[in-house]
């Protein structure tokens, strides 16, 4: 648990940003600090920057880019944050949804064009809320290598990075931030003064107390996310005054692999498959939001499901590199009929060859998913057996728009600031109010923001030290000192 503790005697050095994660929102958040001349440290709990970034698929959407128009798609901010409010039932905060729609283009511009990052759209098929392709990612389509590029440009831009250094206490006059002790893997502790600080530590969901207090349906699900998401950032922020919002908002998945723990994209549903349970039969309209989908899927029994698609669709998939994984791993099994995939999979063979013959052409079915729009699935067939998990968290502390902690009268902390999932996102109450990408928007938005932010004016109170050069070695992920 975060905990908040009055000054040391003095701090052996200072920086004017402390970043908290290595995540992309932190690393975004130290490259946008270091372009306004800031000294930066990043604090890293583990022995390489990964955080959930890592586990996702790496991609951030934006609407207005050089590689949306590059690639013909007509794309506005207003598109965006109208997809964004439709489906979270119009529960966000407009404000919120407005800037965050409105800077992503500008933050896929900044990481391409000033820090290389080779990013273009998704193509070839389309996210379930989005009017239009606007996911971003780089060439593997895995969020490994948008963290592995972020870690690059900030060794390469001499910021420090200092990792297996656990953060356990921020220090604090008042409401005034002034840096935090951290724990080494020795259990030495280590403190660092602070101009400003930037939790970008994500939220709560490896913390099982807090997930069923705030969201007990997905409670016993896998836990998909990072291990430190633990609710540090959250702690902290009220402590200090700061407000949180929407704590039962969540992003869900119901498309993990079993039990390789392997993330199937959710290409293999909206291009035109489907889940069944172990009887073989579909239990849900499967072209809605996955985050839902995590729900529906723990509800069957085993709180399991068998994903089924075809040659077709898996060669979409393939451009994901998980997919490819989950492959060569054998949790994709192929045949050439309904029949020889169930005895593949272990479902009942009558039942699937039915499920998938009445699968309608045209118009809605039961549940209310309409097929018209792609086509049928056809021999070979390919399957997965699934699970549904969570991912993140998406409530939090609530920020301005300079991704400052606010407190319940919406007046900013002096310098607390929060980006991605340790902050307040847009998508809405629950599970089903997540449109795809939302969790890596907040991270890079936010983390620009935070990152560029003039820092407040008012004079911080004596910490003890003179400012002091930069004195922590640069880590560069390796977890050295």
């Amino acid at each position: 648990m975060g905990r908040i503790a009055q000054n040391p005697d003095s701090f052996p050095f200072e920086v004017d940003t402390l970043v908290v994660g290595a995540g992309a929102a932190g690393l975004i958040a130290a490259l946008a600090a270091h372009e306004a001349g800031q000294t930066v440290l990043v604090l890293e709990r583990d022995a390489m920057p990964s955080g959930s970034t890592a586990l996702s698929a790496g991609l951030i959407p934006a609407a207005g880019t050089a590689q949306q128009r590059a690639a013909g798609i007509d794309d506005d901010p207003d598109c965006f944050a109208a997809d964004i409010q439709r489906k979270a039932h119009g529960q966000n905060d407009p404000d919120l949804v407005a800037l965050l729609a409105g800077n992503a283009a500008r933050v896929i511009g900044w990481l391409s064009d000033t820090h290389g990052l080779p990013f273009s759209v998704v193509e070839g098929f389309d996210y379930p809320g989005h009017s239009r392709r606007r996911m971003h990612g780089l060439p593997s389509r895995a969020g490994r290598e948008l963290v592995d590029a972020l870690r690059g440009r900030c060794e390469a831009l001499g910021i420090d990075i200092l990792c297996e250094a656990r953060v356990t206490t921020l220090h604090a006059e008042g409401r005034h931030v002034t840096g935090a002790s951290f724990e080494r893997p020795d259990s030495r502790a280590e403190s660092v003064g602070a101009g400003r600080v930037i939790l970008a530590c994500n939220g709560f969901g490896g913390n099982r107390e807090m997930v069923r207090a705030h969201m007990p349906e997905i409670a016993d699900a896998l836990w998909f996310g990072h291990g430190g998401n633990t609710g540090d950032a959250l702690d902290w922020g009220t402590a200090l005054g700061g407000r949180a919002r929407h704590l039962g908002a969540y992003q869900g998945h119901g498309n993990v692999a079993q039990p390789h723990g392997i993330l199937i994209t959710r290409a293999t549903m909206t291009e035109g498959g489907v889940q069944v349970n172990a009887e073989g039969r579909r239990f849900w309209d499967e072209s809605n939001g996955y985050s839902e989908a995590a729900r529906h899927v723990l509800a069957q029994p085993g709180g399991v499901a068998w994903a089924i698609f075809d040659d077709r669709i898996a060669g979409i998939a393939r451009q994901f590199e998980d997919f490819r994984t989950a492959e060569a791993q054998g949790a994709i099994r192929r045949a050439d009929t309904a029949e020889g995939l169930a005895g593949a999979l272990g479902l009942p063979a009558e039942a699937l060859a039915e499920t998938l013959a009445g699968l309608p052409r045209e118009g809605a079915d039961t549940f209310g998913r309409d097929f018209s729009t792609t086509p049928p699935l056809t021999p070979p067939y390919c399957g997965v057996k699934v699970t549904g998990a969570l991912f993140h968290t998406r409530g939090g502390l609530e920020v301005d728009a300079d991704a400052r902690v606010v407190d319940a009268e919406g007046r900013p902390l002096p310098n607390l600031l929060a980006a991605g999932g340790a902050a307040c996102g847009v998508s809405g109450q629950g599970d089903d109010g997540y449109l795809s990408g939302n969790g890596l928007l907040a991270a890079a938005v936010l983390g620009w923001l935070a990152g560029r932010a003039v820092p407040c004016s008012a004079p911080a109170p004596d910490i003890g030290s003179a400012r002091a050069p930069r004195v922590v070695p640069r880590a560069r992920g390796t977890g050295a000192p």
